[in-house]
Parts: C-alpha cells; sequence; structure tokens
C-alpha cells in the first residue's frame, strides 16, 4: 500500500469526533485507507446486497450487531442509517465509534448536515499525489513562495508520462495499463453512478457532455455554451456539472476578488482532477502525444491544481485557492489567499524557464499592496530555484 498523507489527519479526527466522514471519487483508495488506519474496527460494505438489504430492512437491527466500533462502507447505499447513527453516537458519546465513507458527496453531505451535524469529522481523499508516489511528505502550503532550496535536476521520469497515467492508486499498485482501466472506469461511472445519481436516460448524451468539459478544462466556465453544444437544457446542464462535482471528477476554482460575494457570483474556472482521465477524455492516446498535443498546457495546470487541491484536503484544511482575472485580460493562474497576504502562482508546462513566465506575476506585484508578496511558478522542467524574487518549482517538487 502507498503510503497516505490524509492518513494523520484521520485518526486525529476520530480521536475528536465520534463520527469521522470520508468521501472520495471511486477507487480513490478510501477502503484501504480507512482498513490500515482502523485495523481493529468492524468492517462492513454496503454495496453487499445482503448487508444492503439488512440495513434498509432493519437499520437500528443492523446497527445493534456493533458492540464497539464500525467502518461502513458506502454509507450512502443505505441513508436512512444516518438518522440511528445519531442516536447511538448521542446515547455513547465515544470518539471514533462510526467511520463512514462514500463515493458521492452530495447524498452523504445533505444527510449528515440533517442528522450528523457537530458529531461527525467530513475528510476527502482524491487520488493519489505526486508527493505520496514519489514517498516523501507534502510541501508545506505556508512555504509555497518562499525561496527553495536550489536542486539538481531530478531522476523522476518526464511530467508527460506520469501526467497520462493519471494518479488512481489501482493504476500504480497493480502495473495496470492506465487506458485500459480508465476506459472501464468510465462506463462503470455512466452505466451505474449516472443512473443512479441524476437518473439520466441518454447516457450518450451525457457522456458526451463529459468529453466536452474536458475540452474546457483550465477554461472559465460558460454553461449557456457547454448546453448548447451538448444539445441539453441550461438546467440540465447545470445539473449535470453538479453531478460531476459531486462525484470528484472536477472541481470549479473560483475568481478571487476582495469581496466575498464576488467569488460566488463570478465565472468559474472548470478544471478535472486527475490528469490521466483528462487524457483519456480528450483521447490522447500516448504520453509522447500529450508532450505535444494542444492541450498539453490545459493537462499540467489541471495537474498543478489538483494537487495543491489534494495538500490541502489531506491536512483536512479548507482550500483557499483562487484564480484572478481583471477587465483588461491580465490573469494568474492560482491564488492562496492566507488572509493577511496571497500569494500568486503561475502554472507553465515549459521545460524551460522563459522570461514571459513571470509578466503576470510581475504585474500582480504592481497592484496596490502586492509589492512585497512572496511569488510561485510552476514549470515542466527538473530543477527548483529562485529567479526575478519568484520561487520556481520544478513539476517533481510541486504539491
Amino acid at each position: 500500500m502507498i503510503a497516505r498523507h490524509l492518513a494523520p489527519t484521520l485518526l486525529h479526527a476520530a480521536q475528536q469526533y465520534p463520527v469521522v466522514s470520508l468521501t472520495g471519487p471511486r477507487q480513490s483508495g478510501k477502503t484501504t485507507l480507512v482498513r490500515a488506519v482502523f485495523p481493529r474496527h468492524a468492517y462492513v460494505s454496503l454495496e453487499s446486497p445482503d448487508h444492503r438489504a439488512f440495513a434498509l430492512e432493519d437499520p437500528r437491527g443492523f446497527l445493534g450487531q456493533f458492540a464497539g466500533e464500525v467502518i461502513l462502507d458506502e454509507v450512502q447505499r443505505a441513508p436512512d442509517l444516518f438518522s440511528y447513527i445519531q442516536g447511538i453516537v448521542d446515547e455513547r458519546n465515544r470518539p471514533g465509534q462510526f467511520v463512514l465513507t462514500g463515493s458521492h458527496n452530495f447524498l452523504l453531505m445533505q444527510k449528515i448536515g440533517q442528522t450528523l451535524a457537530g458529531r461527525c469529522s467530513v475528510l476527502h481523499l482524491l487520488p493519489l499525489a505526486r508527493t505520496e508516489l514519489a514517498g516523501r511528505a507534502a510541501m508545506r502550503i505556508a512555504d509555497i513562495g518562499c525561496p527553495p532550496a536550489p536542486s539538481a535536476a531530478t531522476d523522476g521520469g518526464e511530467w508527460w508520462e506520469l501526467l497520462y497515467k493519471g494518479f488512481y492508486p489501482r493504476i500504480h499498485d497493480q502495473g495496470l495499463d492506465c487506458q485500459e482501466w480508465l476506459r472501464n472506469y468510465c462506463q462503470t461511472y455512466l452505466e451505474r453512478d449516472v443512473r443512479e445519481i441524476v437518473n439520466v436516460g441518454d447516457i450518450e448524451t451525457f457522456a458526451r457532455f463529459l468529453r466536452l468539459c474536458a475540452g474546457r478544462c483550465g477554461q472559465l466556465l460558460n454553461l449557456s455554451s457547454l448546453a448548447a453544444d451538448c444539445g441539453v437544457s441550461h438546467p440540465t446542464a447545470r445539473r449535470w456539472l453538479s453531478t460531476l462535482e459531486a462525484s470528484f471528477l472536477v472541481v470549479l476554482l473560483r475568481p478571487h476578488h476582495q469581496s466575498f460575494n464576488k467569488r460566488l457570483v463570478k465565472s468559474p474556472k472548470l478544471y478535472f482532477l486527475d490528469a490521466g482521465l483528462l487524457c483519456y477524455l480528450l483521447r490522447i492516446r500516448s504520453p509522447e502525444e500529450l508532450r505535444f498535443h494542444g492541450s498539453r498546457g490545459a493537462v499540467f495546470e489541471a495537474w498543478a491544481v489538483s494537487e495543491l487541491l489534494k495538500n490541502f484536503l489531506n491536512r483536512g484544511a479548507e482550500p483557499d485557492m483562487f484564480f484572478w482575472r481583471d477587465s483588461a485580460g491580465h490573469e494568474v493562474d492560482l491564488v492562496i489567499d492566507h488572509g493577511d497576504r496571497r500569494i500568486p502562482v503561475e502554472i507553465k508546462s515549459g521545460e524551460t524557464v522563459a522570461a514571459d513566465f513571470f509578466k503576470a506575476l510581475a504585474y500582480w506585484r504592481a497592484l496596490p499592496g502586492e509589492a512585497d508578496c512572496p511569488a510561485a511558478l510552476v514549470y515542466g522542467g527538473k530543477s527548483s530555484f529562485t529567479r526575478n524574487n519568484v520561487a520556481v518549482y520544478s513539476w517533481d517538487h510541486w504539491g
């Protein structure tokens, strides 16, 4: 098993709360992680028809069979259990009683919000981070933008080879063919999860919607255009996009504004959370094709965004990350908001640092109050250093 950075956060949460909920996309390693972190907990998967039938028909009797702590896997399959779990934790008031996992965020969150508010720690596990694959600690978020220790070229391979393969654990644990695995993953998602979550009748149209979203990765979201190209209504496109978010396939990155309200109403940018899945949907069929593909910049940017998001989530922290764009079209790919300071981050897939990589960061630093702010650049090369008072990170050192 590849060590996961979320493990200490998960264990700490179970020492503080009677219920811990772990959500994330299918095949992100949730079951493997919770069984490794809590080896003495009883374990039940509600994917099993027998266990699910027992939980649905007699929830009180189902939960009554566990005298100690228990892991309930894919608990969204029996949503009525949440109300009964509330009664048990209120009576026993013991930390770590229930560890719940689920693949659909909104189904779990709706029930948790209704019945387990204040009793439950909610954590999220995404596919592997680059640092997890490399077997090293993640960078401290507070240190991003500080001068990195100068490093020589690494032997971590080429970024297009790793991003093409993606970061789902099973691909790496078992050495599977990534294209075949991702094809089956998409097929299972469409045939099972989508039908179950939103009752989509026309799976072919939803599959086209998914690929159209992939083609818009890294771009401002225009739902009207997306709906028109897919041949569905605007409300349908919005509902389907929410499904992709709830399934942890995509994330919407909000624009940064001093006004909090504007962050919520302005158009976000759309990113896929796994570069390998994005390559599959874009019909990129080899690492070498990705290297020269017109979407290589978008794939690299999506990967850099997802790595930072994983870093936040693995710490159990709120991901205070945004992008920034002004009315004249000046743009910074990422802004990390620490409250008292903001860190601009540019993302470039090029393997050689060019002078124009720093233009957006220089423009940001010319804004009122931002002259002395730390800044960072992530690029496709193999060395990390400081240039133009900007922390330059190799792709292999990011995350």
